[in-house]
């Protein structure tokens, strides 16, 4: 089969796919961002302007402390080497404070390599026991090159020279040498790796909170309830007004034009009047998500309404329909499916406004943590909130149009079934607008017939 035979199955105009390749194409939206994401931060040579940390390092005369983790630009980072190695070789003047300063230069490394626990990062004793096994080789560490491992073992010459054992009494005068610091080829700190956002959310959502703070799982009951109460009482004002104002032109012309002016208002400039007005608690927050939503929730809801087939109140009427029926058993069933779109629509707008939300007043919820960890450069946990509200969203869309599917079954099946389901619903038109033709058939009928009999009485 040739290349263009083959493609034409792909490329057709106003032609649904087979269900195979809408399930490929589905799961390849997915995977080439992230297969975007992999190439960029896994491939050395593709992108990588910065060198992530590993040995931690620091400089005579300057407050700032490279530890584990922190960037350099990759070009500054040899001259950063050539410092610190330039300071091991110039005479120094030590102290036992320093010395032991730089014993702890070693416990993120080996708190990395799993020898010891976070919580004995400042266990003298232990790293004390550590450097002793690197040096003579009972233990071997791959991170450290050999450049570190000959300081280790240097350092090593003049502590074991004092005492076999820690003791900060015993800690000599002659100043250690300083590791030298070593990284690895890194995106820039505002994209971590993969890898890293996965273990960094793992740890928000398994690890206890510190301080008693509030637990990652609380943060995000906090802003679930935050957007369904806002959303929920958008629904409720918003509904029926816009089913209002697409039925009757007296709403429609008293509600429209201002609340299509009120729309262009940035929805933040009322926070401060919110919280004002409702304290600094949720409050205003709910009052937020609720005031981004109203206006699009009315103005959507009318033109869905609007849309509703003309006909269908027309055989109402003709079958003696009052107003209020009409409202109830003819507008209401006739928007209802696509009344349910626009709500899953509205529902992801008002999404947007969370982050939005959370910053008024007493932070709180998932943005907090984007907030405050993101003034650190902390990226790699502010990535996995950020996936988390998409993921959220888009997990409750798909449940919910499952749920279209399944309260509204004639929608969008086939053609055919849309048919039938319109012949079904007219039905009672057409069978009104069929009996009133065939009696005016009729009539005409039986007046032709008079006319005829009475031309024939006529003749003599």
């Amino acid at each position: 089969m040739s290349a263009p035979r083959i493609l034409s199955g792909w490329f057709r105009i106003r032609r649904d796919l087979s269900a195979g390749r809408r399930l490929f194409l589905t799961v390849l939206s997915f995977c080439l961002p992230a297969l975007i994401w992999c190439v960029v931060s896994y491939v050395p040579f593709i992108w990588h302007p910065d060198v992530k940390i590993t040995v931690a390092a620091s400089r005579d005369g300057s407050a700032t402390v490279l530890t584990a983790g922190d960037h350099l630009p990759k070009d500054y980072f040899p001259k950063y080497v050539d410092d610190v190695r330039q300071e091991n070789a110039a005479a120094r003047e030590g102290s036992k404070r320093k010395n032991q300063k730089l014993l702890r230069q070693l416990a993120p490394i080996v708190i990395d390599a799993g020898w010891i626990k976070d919580r004995e990062a400042q266990d003298d004793a232990k790293i004390y026991l550590l450097w002793r096994d690197l040096a003579t080789g009972q233990r071997k560490l791959p991170t450290l090159n050999d450049e570190n491992m000959a300081i280790v073992r240097k350092n090593w010459r003049i502590l074991s020279a004092s005492s076999p054992v820690f003791a900060y009494k015993t800690l000599p005068g002659e100043p250690l040498l300083k590791l030298l610091p070593q990284g690895l080829p890194a995106n820039p700190s505002y994209l971590p790796a993969p890898h890293e956002v996965i273990e960094t959310g793992w740890k928000l959502f398994t690890q206890p909170p510190r301080n008693d703070g509030t637990s990652m799982g609380g943060r995000y009951r906090s802003s679930l309830g935050i957007i369904f109460s806002g959303f929920l009482w958008a629904c409720l004002l918003g509904v029926p007004i816009g089913i209002l104002c697409g039925a009757y032109s007296f709403f429609s012309t008293l509600f429209e034009p201002f609340t299509d002016f009120f729309r262009y208002m940035p929805a933040p400039t009322f926070s401060t009047l919110l919280v004002a007005v409702l304290a600094a608690g949720d409050s205003p927050k709910i009052a937020l998500v609720f005031i981004g939503t109203l206006p699009h929730m009315i103005l959507m809801i009318s033109k869905t309404t609007r849309l509703l087939d003309p006909s269908l109140l027309e055989a109402a009427q003709t079958l003696g329909a009052k107003p209020r029926q009409l409202i109830g058993r003819v507008v209401l069933p006739g928007i209802m499916p696509n009344l349910y779109n626009d709500l899953r629509i509205l529902l992801g707008w008002a999404w947007t406004w969370l982050v939005i939300a959370e910053l008024i007043g007493v932070k709180s919820g998932l943005t907090e943590v984007i907030e405050t960890q993101g003034r650190f450069r902390n990226f790699d946990q502010v990535f996995p909130i950020i996936i988390l509200i998409g993921l959220t969203g888009f997990v409750m869309d798909q449940i919910l149009a499952l749920f279209h599917g399944i309260l509204f079954p004639w929608v969008g099946t086939s053609a055919r079934i849309t048919r039938a389901f319109a012949d079904f619903v007219t039905w009672p038109v057409r069978k009104v607008t069929a009996g009133a033709k065939e009696r005016i058939m009729l009539d005409e009928l039986a007046r032709e017939q008079r006319r005829i009999l009475n031309i024939s009485r006529e003749t003599p």
